[in-house]
């Protein structure tokens, strides 16, 4: 079969023929993949430069992508996530982790949206915690993942979703997508923190998404700084780190406000969680998106084109999807 590999020193993607995968537990099945999206996590497992990522030898190469979209063998489709990698004509995935995908959602659209879902609903459900009628603040939500949460904020009950970003065509894009404010991040530091104090005064922030860490972020945490007042509850939830891995918070900050702060992403989530996900989330997610109340753009590339558009820069809220046939 082909398939696209990668290898540990960051060559590649290779499009190449590989044996096709085989299933070795009665808890596998074999499925033909149809569309596979290439995320972030996807590209770090397969440098290996994601913390989730196995160790592996200089010489050994990986087929990419975690999870995708296709057929099983009675000709129902799926999305699935891979024991094998995804970004192939053939993948070997657990039967526990599938969902059913209903006619109205097209394959691309299937690939893409889930991660986009678990970045965002994962979140908002499990860390967040969030309740009809919150104040949502989601900062880089012109993102793919970010777009997403705008949308799943809203199905989930807020009364008002205010979104960060630094394309102010972005911005507006999310309004479309149901954002009540927009505050663009590309402006001074003191701007910046009036403009999200001024809003924070007038309508209490419940829930913070944060999808950019970094600098932002320390803006943010430093706007709800109290002092010596009875503070309002915010739940922050990092999920990204688009513009940096760390920050620094001060310990002053951390005691002046009612803040729980905590992260979602593998390993943060309960198995009970997980099963939650595919029970629950994923299969309402895909019946919204079939009724056109949940939407997301992706650009689609056959397989065989995989060497060349691997390094080009998607454009901004839009995810990658590689079609297999």
């Amino acid at each position: 079969m082909k398939a696209a590999i990668m290898y540990p020193s960051g060559e590649g993607p290779r499009y190449v023929e590989v044996p096709s995968p085989v299933v070795t537990s009665e808890a596998e099945v074999l499925m033909t993949v149809k569309a596979a999206a290439i995320k972030h996590i996807d590209r770090g497992r397969a440098s290996g430069n994601h913390y989730s990522a196995e160790a592996q030898s200089p010489g050994q190469a990986t087929i990419i992508g975690g999870d995708g979209v296709g057929l099983l063998a009675d000709g129902t489709r799926v999305y699935a996530m891979g024991v094998s990698g995804m970004v192939a004509q053939q993948a070997v995935v657990e039967k526990d982790r599938m969902v059913v995908v209903p006619e109205g959602v097209d394959d691309a659209t299937a690939a893409a949206l889930p991660n986009g879902v678990i970045g965002a609903a994962m979140g908002l459900r499990f860390r967040a915690g969030i309740q009809p009628g919150d104040v949502v603040l989601i900062n880089g939500a012109t993102g793919f993942t970010g777009r997403v949460a705008v949308q799943i904020a809203k199905q989930y009950g807020a009364k008002k979703v205010i979104a960060t970003g630094r394309n102010p065509n972005s911005l507006q894009e999310v309004l479309a997508l149901g954002a009540d404010e927009i505050i663009s991040v590309n402006q001074s530091d003191e701007d910046f923190l009036a403009q999200i104090r001024a809003l924070h005064s007038r309508s209490p922030v419940d829930v913070i998404i944060d999808y950019l860490w970094g600098h932002s972020a320390e803006l943010l945490l430093a706007s709800l700084k109290g002092k010596g007042a009875f503070t309002h509850p915010v739940r922050f939830v990092s999920i990204g780190s688009v513009t940096g891995d760390k920050l620094q918070l001060s310990a002053e900050n951390l005691r002046s406000v009612n803040l729980h702060l905590s992260g979602s992403g593998l390993g943060s989530w309960t198995r009970q969680d997980v099963g939650k996900l595919f029970r629950e989330i994923l299969p309402d997610m895909f019946q919204l998106a079939a009724e056109g109340k949940l939407k997301v753009d992706t650009v689609r590339v056959n397989l065989a084109e995989i060497e060349s558009i691997y390094n080009v820069v998607i454009a901004d809220g839009k995810r990658l999807v590689i079609t297999m046939h």
